[in-house]
């Protein structure tokens, strides 16, 4: 009984202290307002979205029982984009979640538009989907400027180009059950990203691009749908 009574103590201190490790709250939003019309996004406290650039206006993101749920528009040229300022060098994003098809994926997407350096201020990414989580580096990895033309352009990479994007993500098998409320955390610090799912770290990843000094905005970035509540960013500096 006693070698019991301590392994949950040492679980209860770590999952203490792993949340406690995050550093100051700088924004939180639960969701629980009403739009003043169905027409268009209006998501609200500060949040954009990119409906009106790559979805020809539709309505991508609505407020519904006290969350916001992102469903992507038929016309849309791109995945869902919702935004949020969150600046911080070293810091942490927690929220709730739903998938609620198999198909379905959530991206917490880190970015610096004041970044010339990178296709649209992307730096680094964590990536949640029913079967893993992917961490990616963009800002030394496929976002980088000459990387993302070439790309774009369907040109061949050159040799230094294929050696700049090798080892620049990590992706870790994990079931994240469907239609079901989950937690996710993405924690930054130095040039290493965490993410943990409901309660217990899923994997962690080392790259030089999540050392940007200054991480400005939140994106989370949806390809198909997705249902998010109880958003908050800490900053530890």
């Amino acid at each position: 009984m006693k070698s019991l009574s301590l392994l949950v103590s040492v679980a209860v201190l770590s999952t203490s202290v792993f949340a406690a490790d995050l550093g100051k709250l700088i924004f939180e939003d639960d969701f629980n307002r009403k739009e003043t019309q169905t027409a268009v996004d209006e998501p609200g406290n500060g949040w954009g979205t990119n409906s009106k650039s790559r979805a020809q206006g539709d309505k991508q993101v609505d407020l519904k029982d006290g969350a916001m749920r992102i469903h992507i528009s038929p016309r849309a040229d791109h995945a869902v984009s919702v935004t949020h300022a969150a600046e911080f060098k070293d810091g942490a994003v927690t929220l709730r979640f739903m998938l609620e098809d198999a198909k379905d994926s959530l991206g917490l997407d880190f970015a610096d538009q004041q970044c010339k350096e990178v296709h649209a201020g992307h730096l680094c990414v964590a990536k949640v989907d029913a079967k893993q989580v992917v961490m990616i580096d963009h800002k030394t990895g496929g976002m980088r400027n000459d990387i993302h033309e070439a790309r774009k352009g369907k040109k061949p990479l050159t040799d230094e180009q294929k050696k700049a994007i090798a080892g620049k993500s990590k992706s870790v098998p994990h079931t994240t059950e469907i239609g079901k409320w989950h937690d996710l955390q993405v924690k930054m610090e130095g040039d290493e990203m965490s993410v943990a799912v409901d309660g217990k770290v899923v994997g962690s990843f080392r790259s030089p691009g999540i050392a940007h000094p200054t991480k400005r905005m939140l994106r989370l970035s949806i390809p198909r749908n997705a249902v998010v509540d109880d958003v908050k960013i800490y900053r530890k500096n």
